[in-house]
């Protein structure tokens, strides 16, 4: 029997058919669409890698120079070791060939070389020229054998970073990473101008990951990076990273800051921090090291200046008409500002003038030089010198300081702030507003990117002189250089003094906060100075953090140290000397230490060594520098001394001989001995009575006559 289909049902049939070719043509086309143009670009980037291979071109990156086109920073060549496991023949042999040669783990390497899913791996870069030697000579020497061991080992150029230096202006200049990528310091914030633009060379591969003879490629060349010429001078930088070196032995210090600028322009011709470390060999492998060494602290570390602030309180009090050069002025050792006692650094030092306050660096005089002032002039002036404001310095990190707000601060505050407590500024605050007080009041920004090149020498950017602010008049500034070079010349700055030369300068050692708390140990011992005092050339401020010495003040911790830079920086910018002064002669410091005060100032004063005493007492306990040292006739010694055991009753004191010396000198020496000076007249000492070597009970009143030299 046959089946005979009816109309009906052939053509629901066909119907049927028709609507699943339909779906079908629908499924496929719009799989095809999917992959045609919603995945058509994803999956063509994967056909063209399997086909092509693409490698990039790296940039060279551009030069960091000194001024005079010294090079601080360049790339060098490297190699890159790698690998195309898809031509490895024996992974586990090429590794242990290999293994010993880069000085890695044989399954590491055969573990890279094993991975055929990846048309290349790279096993190690950076390599020294050495070892990149050594392993061309072993594949040309695999290869003419006929061994294939070493098929698909490749090495490749690329650029590594090289510091031609070392450890010189290291968080200035900074680092990169491995890839050349700016990590810190210039190298980071001046990365856009010295990375350049990658190229990339496309060519044709077969299923091995092999070049085809007869393929086509495209290259795309690298563009390079610029160059960078800073201001900074790399002879006036290796003069103060010698410096700062010696210093931060010598003291025994926790650091070691310092920071140079040309005071007429604003450019900065050096900067240090100690300890730093080899540019070319960081400690990556101790992060909080690095971390600790990669900081600029000349802009990024606030601090108490202490007695170097005295410049900006006298420049305002002098431009303000506030105090005349030669007003007089009685230290007592202390004075009383709401309720609370500020005392002197060391012993009273009795009647003085305003420019011998500045020499004797005198605590109650510049408290009485804030008080003066009053708040709202003295915060007039802080901000015209720009103390607690960013400088705008072209080098990462700056911070800008702190001041107590204006609206808060008290009567105690402002006298603190007078003589450099209360206040923390950075070192290059500091540096600029001491450059307006000497430069003829001329506030600058100061900036350490003199000028940017591209790759083919053509200008980019170049950076000038800016002049932001006037805080104090020409006049005033040409006192506020006088008054400074007697502060070297004939006060606490004479471990600056360089025959033959006018410089300026002031000393400082300020606190340290422990735990929110003043230490009594640990202080902060700085100067500031700037030379040929009557034109500067340069000006320098140097910092001694924390020195383990018996006497840290920076007179002793930091002065000779800023002289060893400015009289080399002389000499190297060819400044002649212009004084017809011959060099001051040498002379041996004598040991002191265990003398009675009065015993040790004669022993130095006989050596041609001056001095000054720190502590209560009248015995020496310590002494800086150290016996043995040499020194320039002339230059200061410091002793600290504490009260010997107490005498018994009815002991009597010799009395010093203080004749041929000034108010000051004389002051110190009798109250050293416990006695107490009676002034007639000024000038020099010429008689005293009791007389020299008389035995007198303690406290007793010396009447000493002075009269002009």
């Amino acid at each position: 029997m046959c089946l005979v289909l009816t109309g009906p049902v052939i053509r629901r049939r066909l119907a049927l058919c028709m609507a699943v070719f339909f779906l079908l043509f629908i499924a496929l086309s719009g799989r095809l669409f999917y992959l045609q143009v919603v995945t058509g670009e994803a999956l063509q980037r994967r056909a063209q890698a399997q086909w092509t291979s693409e490698s990039a071109i790296q940039p060279v990156r551009g030069m960091i120079l000194d001024r005079n086109g010294a090079v601080l920073a360049q790339s060098a060549t490297a190699y890159t070791a790698s690998v195309s496991p898809r031509q490895v023949i024996d992974a586990t042999r090429f590794a242990a060939i290999l293994s010993p040669v880069l000085d890695m783990e044989a399954s590491a390497i055969e573990a890279k070389a094993s991975d055929t899913a990846k048309g290349g791996v790279t096993l190690r870069r950076q390599l020294p020229r050495e070892m990149a030697r050594q392993l061309k000579a072993m594949k040309a020497e695999y290869a003419a054998s006929g061994s294939d061991a070493l098929n698909g080992l490749y090495l490749e150029e690329e650029s590594k970073r090289y510091y031609p230096m070392g450890a010189f202006a290291a968080q200035l200049i900074g680092l990169t990473t491995i890839d050349g990528v700016g990590q810190a310091g210039l190298e980071q914030s001046l990365n856009r101008f010295l990375s350049g633009k990658a190229g990339r060379v496309l060519s044709e591969i077969d299923g091995k990951g092999r070049s085809l003879g007869y393929g086509e490629s495209e290259t795309i060349p690298a563009v390079n990076g610029g160059s960078v010429r800073l201001t900074i001078d790399a002879s006036i930088q290796s003069f103060a990273e010698q410096a700062a070196r010696e210093a931060l032995a010598v003291n025994n210090a926790k650091s070691v800051r310092v920071l140079a600028m040309d005071p007429n322009t604003g450019e900065i011709l050096a900067a240090v921090n100690k300890p730093d470390y080899d540019l070319n060999d960081p400690p990556r492998d101790d992060i909080d090291t690095l971390t600790e060494r990669m900081r600029n602290r000349v802009v990024t570390d606030a601090y108490e200046p202490g007695s170097t602030f005295k410049i900006i309180t006298a420049a305002s009090a002098l431009d303000a008409g506030l105090v005349s050069v030669n007003e007089g002025f009685y230290c007592a050792g202390s004075v009383v500002v709401e309720g609370g006692r500020i005392r002197c650094w060391g012993r009273p030092h009795g009647a003085e003038t305003f420019a011998q306050a500045l020499q004797n660096s005198c605590n109650p005089v510049f408290v009485e030089m804030g008080l003066r002032l009053g708040t709202e002039r003295l915060y007039d002036y802080l901000e015209a010198f720009g103390i607690g404001q960013r400088t705008g310095v072209d080098i990462p990190g700056e911070s800008g300081g702190i001041v107590i707000p204006r609206s808060s601060v008290k009567r105690v505050d402002i006298a603190r702030i007078g003589f450099g407590q209360s206040v923390a500024v950075t070192p290059v605050q500091l540096l600029r507003a001491v450059c307006a007080a000497i430069n003829g009041g001329n506030l600058l920004k100061p900036y350490v990117v003199k000028a940017i090149e591209d790759a083919n020498g053509n200008l980019v950017e170049e950076r000038r002189t800016e002049v932001v602010g006037h805080p104090i008049s020409e006049q005033t500034s040409a006192t506020m250089r006088a008054l400074l070079e007697d502060v070297v010349t004939l006060g606490g700055g004479k471990n600056a003094y360089i025959a033959g030369y006018h410089v300026g300068g002031k000393t400082g050692t300020a606190q340290v906060y422990v735990d929110g708390v003043v230490s009594r140990e640990k202080h902060i011992g700085s100067f500031v100075g700037f030379a040929p005092a009557n034109d500067p050339r340069i000006a320098l401020v140097l910092i001694v953090d924390e020195a383990d010495v018996p006497v840290d003040f920076g007179s002793v911790t930091a002065a000779p140290y800023a002289r060893q830079i400015l009289e080399r920086s002389l000499v190297y910018l060819g400044v002649a000397p212009d004084t017809d002064e011959p060099p001051a002669a040498q002379v041996t410091v004598p040991d002191v230490t265990g003398l009675a005060a009065e015993a040790a100032v004669e022993a130095l004063r006989d050596a041609g060594l001056d001095s000054v005493l720190d502590g209560e007492g009248r015995t020496v306990v310590g002494q800086l520098p150290a016996p043995g040292a040499t020194m320039n006739v002339g230059a200061l010694v410091m002793l600290y001394v504490e009260q010997a055991e107490s005498p018994e009753d009815g002991a009597l004191t010799r009395v010093p001989d203080v004749t041929g010396m000034p108010v000051v000198q004389a002051n110190r020496l009798l109250r050293a001995c416990g006695l107490e000076l009676r002034v007639e007249g000024s000038g020099l000492a010429v008689s005293q009575t009791p007389a020299a070597d008389e035995q007198v009970n303690p406290s007793t009143l010396v009447t000493v006559r002075f009269e002009p030299p």
